[in-house]
């Protein structure tokens, strides 16, 4: 079994590729791997790390405005499609999956040209230009949110969740509230913005520092490597509470999660699917600068079914973030509540579904 995978530029589209090919690991350990991605992205770190063979082409995304370098995007297009047929007919993949970005769009498109099967993996729920323009190639496509569903031709359409899901379940609680330094015993909240943090929250955690003090709960503060030693400054000013740990990365994330009872974050793809497979009741902070403002409808998909509260970013201060806090920790009933509807909606068997899926493309194209 040879398996061709595609998804760059942030982690929310190479994390699920990944987890799917550890899922298919476990499955098949003959099957062999070929990555495709971008030396400018973050693929061109994480994939070699896994031992898994990678190959580059340039790329670049459209841009939305009318702009002469959307033109050159067009012969990069074109070329990337032309480099990505000649890997492809190198490797002979039986299947193609991409899993978002910019990249995903002339390999993909390669693969369908040359007849081979193929698969596009939809984390948000409003699907970005790439997917969009793909869903009229490819023989399905996987999607993590059923708002996804209308935005392509229903009869290509398969709900799997993200596998990325899969990747947190039955991970010791205890062992990761002990590698961040929490108690065992008190109620814990995990705050953070992304791998690579988020300004405005770090900017609401600080100001929130001295009424944060005062309760009973313990904050597991994750500020991304790019501002922890200017949060560590500002901190000094006003003083660290002893019920805040503050660190600028988590590289455990899915043993620290499984020991935590509220998390407050951006409402990326990846990280709701581990927080709804967990049934871990959340604090959305959409960020308004992405694309179709897709983080603000993920948090609607959650919050709409009880699992999460929305705070959007206009309205985010340290009172109204310790207001959001006290209303879900310090009300037990509601706190649980909220942890069964979110159990509810995860999707802990994803990467299995996802796996199922190419696996019956396959044996239908081996017929």
């Amino acid at each position: 079994m040879k398996i061709a995978v595609s998804g760059g530029g942030t982690g929310g589209h190479i994390y699920p590729a990944l987890a799917l090919i550890r899922e298919i690991q476990k499955k098949n350990k003959d099957a062999e791997f070929l990555y495709i991605g971008t030396m400018n992205g973050l693929e061109s770190k994480l994939v070699p790390r896994e031992n898994i063979s990678f190959k580059s082409i340039h790329i670049t995304g459209f841009k939305r405005k009318l702009s002469f370098e959307n033109v050159k995007t067009i012969f990069r297009f074109l070329k990337g499609v032309s480099d990505s047929k000649k890997i492809l007919k190198d490797f002979k993949p039986d299947v193609v999956i991409g899993t978002g970005g910019y990249v995903c769009g002339p390999v993909v498109y390669a693969a369908s040209k040359l007849q081979i099967p193929t698969i596009i993996h939809e984390q948000n729920s409003v699907p970005g230009l790439t997917n969009k323009f793909l869903s009229r190639y490819v023989s399905k496509i996987a999607i993590c949110f059923h708002e996804a569903s209308e935005y392509f031709p229903a009869e290509k359409v398969v709900f799997t969740g993200n596998p990325r899901a899969s990747e947190v379940i039955g991970k010791d609680g205890v062992k990761g509230r002990l590698s961040a330094g929490l108690s065992t015993t008190k109620p814990a909240v995990l705050i953070f913005g992304g791998s690579r943090g988020a300004r405005p929250i770090n900017e609401a955690v600080i100001q929130a520092l001295p009424k944060l003090a005062e309760k009973s709960y313990q904050i597991l503060y994750v500020t991304g490597d790019v501002h922890y030693e200017d949060v560590k400054n500002e901190v000094e000013l006003v003083g660290n509470p002893k019920n805040v740990i503050i660190k600028p990365f988590i590289h455990n994330m899915p043993e620290v999660l499984a020991g935590i009872d509220l998390v407050v974050s951006r409402a990326g793809a990846t990280t709701l699917a581990e927080l709804t497979s967990l049934g871990i009741p959340s604090i959305l902070i959409p960020s308004p600068y992405v694309t179709n403002n897709h983080q603000e409808k993920n948090a609607r998909s959650l919050s709409d079914n009880g699992a999460a509260q929305v705070l959007l970013e206009k309205e985010l201060t340290g009172s109204s973030l310790v207001q959001h806090i006290d209303r879900i920790l310090l009300n037990t009933e509601y706190l649980k509540e909220m942890k069964l509807k979110a159990k509810k909606i995860g999707v802990p068997d994803s990467a299995i579904k996802l796996y199922n899926l190419m696996d019956q493309l396959m044996m239908k194209n081996q017929k």
